[in-house]
């Protein structure tokens, strides 16, 4: 890192503290009002790290859409607890549960908009107590909850909402009957096609991506499958839980299991890890999109995934039919045992759909139409 660059990024945060935590853009043109977007400011603070996670990219590419329409954009992150906003909005996004407490402040007239990138909270803190109950349940190992959300009613005060995600995601907020614009999520590396893969030895090898909440996204089931079957090799990579780390020490110290941890997507050692695996297993309880099969199809590597992480898999991956130990190994012996054909076919296939529902480029037309949308009505009102 530079020095001029940590000079820059020094003075970007305190120039962000002194304005109360808001990062303030202005359009080229005449401000046609505000639109105040609540959800991370780090990429424009530190630039550098828009690669980190899809959403820095796409908070600021929703942001520069409405700069294009001549809007001044405030920016603050979602979880600013000493925010309130003083300014008159014309339109305001949050992206958890600050509709409702903002939503005198902000008055009829400003249009409220829930950008939707879980499943609802309700289904989502459920689905992981769950999990941590069955596992409580079958192996008497007691651990921390690590994605619940706190309540929200964002969809009940929103006019309208975008949503990272598909029919199951959507189902989880139906009830409120509210317009719903699905926007596919973009990613944060797209890689070369994998067509000259070894399909022949990458049979036998499969891959966990996975963020912290290891029980949520399904690794202990996993590790249960891979922990009897010598003949398959696991690699996990993502950010490790300490508990769940030490309930399942014995498991990880397998000769046919890697716990890699966390690992840049963009660098050699992941595209090396990739290229080794033929497919990803990721029976996660509740997701918007999961962000890690995105980046698993952009490298080829054919999904084996819930129904819950929000993902389409179409005909080249498999939707687990329940999230059991059982139902795991059955399908992993499925592909471990495919033709070579049939595993080339079903990799390509992920990648291509990845470069054509899961870029930057269509993450910004989708929002961008979304946007449109709103101010034509706006404008007719």
């Amino acid at each position: 890192m530079s020095i001029l660059y940590k000079i820059s990024t020094i003075y970007k945060k305190i120039r962000f503290k002194l304005n109360g935590g808001i990062i303030r853009l202005q359009p080229a043109g005449p401000s046609q009002g505000t639109v105040l977007i609540s959800y991370t400011t780090l990429p424009f603070i530190m630039p550098r790290s828009i690669n980190g996670h899809s959403n820095r990219w796409e908070c600021k590419e929703m942001a520069n859409i409405f700069l294009k329409h001549n809007y001044t954009v405030d920016i603050v992150d979602f979880d600013n607890a000493t925010f309130f906003p003083k300014d008159q909005y014309v339109i305001c996004i949050d992206n958890h549960n600050k509709l409702q407490q903002w939503s005198k402040i902000l008055g009829k007239d400003c249009i409220k908009i829930f950008h939707i990138t879980t499943a609802h909270w309700l289904f989502q803190n459920t689905a992981e107590y769950t999990r941590l109950h069955d596992l409580k349940k079958r192996k008497g190992y007691v651990l921390q909850p690590r994605r619940t959300l706190s309540p929200s009613h964002n969809i009940e005060y929103a006019n309208y909402a975008s949503i990272l995600g598909n029919d199951f995601t959507e189902e989880t907020y139906a009830y409120a009957k509210k317009p719903i614009h699905r926007v596919h999520i973009s990613t944060t590396h797209t890689y070369k096609s994998p067509e000259g893969k070894d399909f022949s030895n990458a049979r036998t090898t499969f891959l966990w991506l996975g963020g912290s909440g290891m029980v949520h996204k399904g690794l202990d089931l996993v590790l249960e499958v891979f922990s009897k079957t010598p003949e398959l090799k696991l690699i996990i990579l993502g950010k490790k839980d300490t508990d769940f780390m030490k309930a399942y020490e014995k498991e990880l110290s397998l000769p046919n299991i890697t716990c890699v941890g966390h690992i840049d997507l963009g660098g050699e050692a992941f595209l090396k890890y990739a290229d080794e695996a033929v497919a990803l297993i990721f029976p996660s309880c509740s997701e918007g999109t999961s962000g890690g099969v995105i980046t698993a199809l952009h490298a080829g590597l054919i999904p084996i995934v819930s129904y819950q992480s929000g993902v389409d898999c179409n005909d080249f991956g498999i939707i687990l039919k329940e999230n059991s130990i059982d139902e795991i190994k059955k399908q992993v012996a499925i592909i471990s045992s495919a033709p070579r054909e049939e595993l080339q076919h079903r990799s390509l296939s992920a990648w291509k759909y990845a470069r054509e529902h899961h870029t930057r480029e269509h993450f910004s037309k989708a929002y961008a139409s979304f946007v449109e949308n709103i101010l034509r009505h706006k404008s007719k009102n």
